[in-house]
C-alpha cells in the first residue's frame, strides 16, 4: 500500500537515575559516597534508505519509543546507555513539525540520519557531588526524561525525470516500456492511483549501460487538481523532486493546445517554480492518427509555446509508446537535459564545498541564542504581599526537571545553581522579596534571600 503523508508520536528514551550509596567496607570509617552515575536514555533518528519507497508501515504503527537508559548503583557502577533507535524512511521524506508551520529536516540523500527525539540525560549519583565542602551527599540526580514529539512525515518521490498530463494520455504505458516499472494499464480514467518508479537504461535506444536515470509516472492531472479535484492534489508535491518534466500529450485529443494549458495551469497553481522546471513536450499516440493529424496538432503545440515566449530550442517530439516509434529521440533529448543538469548540480556542490571551507580567522559571538546556560525572568504575577516569578532556560529547568524535590538535598542544590547562574540576583533585580515565589519548569521555590 502507497503512503505518502503521515503524522507520527516519537517518545525518546528516559534517562536512568543516579544512585545514592556509601561505602560500608569493614574497618574505613566514613568511606564516603560511591552512588553511581545513570545511563543515557535512547535516542530516535530518521534515516533515509533507498530500498523503501512508502511510508505506509507508519500508516499503521502511530507511536514509537526508544528504551530508558539503566539506573545507577553503588561501588561506583554506572547504568547502561539505552540503544538509540533508527526509524527507515524513504530517501525524499521531509520531516516537519505536527501542524506542517515549519520543516526540521529533509532527508534527500540515501543513508541520511536525522535526530528527531533526543534521549534524556543519565543522573548523576551521589558520589559526583563530594566536595571538600560537600563531603556527604546524600542525593543523586533523577533521570531526564526523552523529549516527546510528534512529527508529520511526507513523501516526496526522488526522481530524475516525471512524466505528467492529463489522464489517459499513455504515461503508465510509457514507463512500462522504458523501464521495470509494471504499473495497471486500461483503457479508462484514472488507472494510475500511485506513482510508479521505474529504472531506466539507455542501452536499448542505442546508449551505454551506464547511461541511466529514475522515472516516475504520476496519477493524471485534471482541471482543478491543485484545488483537490481528482487525484491530483495528493501527487503534484512529488513533481518538486523531478529534474525533468515529460508533458505527455494525446495525439488524438480534440484541443491538444488547452490539455497541455490545463496541466500547465495546475503545475503554476500549486507551486510556481514547477513551472520553471526544465521540460519536453511529447505527443503520443501517433499511431492513432494519420501523419497530416500529428504535424497539425505538433504545429498548435509549438504555436502555444512561442505565443507564451517559453524557449523552444528543443523541438516538440511525436512518439508512440506502444509501437516505440519515435522513442528514440525523446530518450535522448531526457539523457542530454539531464546532463547539463547533472553539470550545474556538480557545479554548485563544488562552489557550496569551496564556501564551506574554514576561514582563515576565528569568528566569536557574544552571547549564542542557543546558549544552554542563558535563561530569563519574568513576572507572572503580582499581588499585594507575593509576587511571581518564571524562570526559563535550557540548563536551569533541566536541573530542575532532574532533582528530587523530596529531598532537601537536592532541593539545597537547585538554589545553589539558580545563585552561581546569576539568576537569584537577576530576581532580586527585579523587586524580589522574601517569600515571593519562582516557578522553573513545573516546580517552584520560594525566594529566601534578605534584602
Amino acid at each position: 500500500m502507497f503512503c505518502d503523508e503521515v503524522t507520527v508520536e516519537l517518545s525518546a528514551g528516559k534517562g536512568g537515575s543516579g544512585a545514592i550509596a556509601f561505602r560500608r567496607e569493614k574497618f574505613i570509617d566514613k568511606g564516603g559516597p560511591n552512588g553511581g552515575n545513570g545511563g543515557k536514555g535512547g535516542s530516535l533518528f530518521m534515516r533515509a534508505n533507498e530500498n523503501i519507497n512508502t511510508l505506509a508501515e507508519f500508516n499503521t504503527y502511530k507511536i514509537f519509543r526508544a528504551s530508558n537508559g539503566g539506573i545507577g548503583s553503588g561501588w561506583s557502577c554506572a547504568g547502561l546507555n539505552a540503544e538509540d533507535l533508527y526509524l527507515d524512511v524513504p530517501v525524499g521524506t521531509t520531516i516537519f513539525d505536527e501542524k506542517k508551520r515549519k520543516v526540521l529536516a529533509d532527508l534527500s540523500v540515501n543513508g541520511q540520519v536525522f535526530c528527531a527525539a533526543r534521549g534524556g540525560r543519565g543522573g548523576y549519583g551521589n558520589e559526583h557531588f563530594k566536595s571538600s565542602t560537600r563531603q556527604a551527599p546524600a542525593f543523586a540526580e533523577i533521570g531526564e526524561p526523552g523529549e516527546v514529539r510528534k512529527v508529520t512525515l511526507e513523501l516526496k518521490l526522488v526522481a530524475d525525470v516525471g512524466i505528467i498530463g492529463l489522464p489517459s494520455v499513455g504515461k503508465s504505458t510509457l514507463i512500462s516500456h522504458i523501464s521495470n516499472a509494471r504499473p495497471k494499464i486500461a483503457a479508462y480514467h484514472f488507472t494510475t492511483l500511485i506513482p510508479n518508479l521505474g529504472v531506466v537504461t539507455m542501452e536499448p535506444f542505442g546508449g551505454s549501460k551506464s547511461q541511466s536515470f529514475v522515472a516516475c509516472d504520476l496519477p493524471g492531472l485534471i482541471e482543478g487538481a491543485s484545488d483537490g479535484k481528482g487525484l491530483g492534489i495528493q501527487f503534484l508535491k512529488h513533481v518538486a523532486r523531478n529534474r525533468v518534466l515529460v508533458h505527455l500529450l494525446d495525439a488524438t485529443s480534440e484541443d491538444v493546445v488547452k490539455d497541455l494549458e490545463t496541466v500547465r495551469n495546475e503545475l503554476k497553481s500549486f507551486d510556481k517554480e514547477l513551472i520553471k522546471k526544465p521540460c519536453i513536450y511529447a505527443i503520443n499516440k501517433i499511431d492513432s492518427v494519420d501523419e497530416e493529424t500529428v504535424a497539425e496538432q505538433r504545429k498548435k503545440i509549438e504555436k502555444y509555446l512561442k505565443k507564451i515566449r517559453y524557449k523552444t530550442d528543443e523541438p516538440v517530439f511525436t512518439m508512440s509508446g506502444v509501437t516505440g516509434k519515435g522513442l528514440k529521440e525523446v530518450m535522448f533529448a531526457l539523457w542530454k537535459i539531464l546532463e547539463i543538469e547533472n553539470a550545474k548540480e556538480r557545479e554548485k556542490e563544488a562552489l557550496k564545498k569551496h564556501e564551506e571551507e574554514a576561514p582563515d580567522y576565528k569568528v566569536f559571538t557574544l552571547i549564542p541564542e542557543d546558549d544552554p546556560r542563558s535563561f530569563t525572568v519574568e513576572v507572572i504575577r503580582a499581588g499585594v504581599h507575593k509576587k511571581h516569578f518564571r524562570v526559563s532556560g535550557g540548563r536551569v529547568e533541566q536541573i530542575v526537571v532532574m532533582s528530587d524535590f523530596a529531598n532537601p538535598e537536592a532541593v539545597a542544590r537547585v538554589y545553589d545553581v539558580c545563585d552561581k547562574m546569576g539568576i537569584l540576583r537577576e530576581i532580586k533585580r527585579n523587586g524580589a522579596h522574601v517569600g515571593d515565589e519562582i516557578h522553573i519548569g513545573d516546580e517552584k521555590i520560594i525566594y529566601n534571600i534578605l534584602d
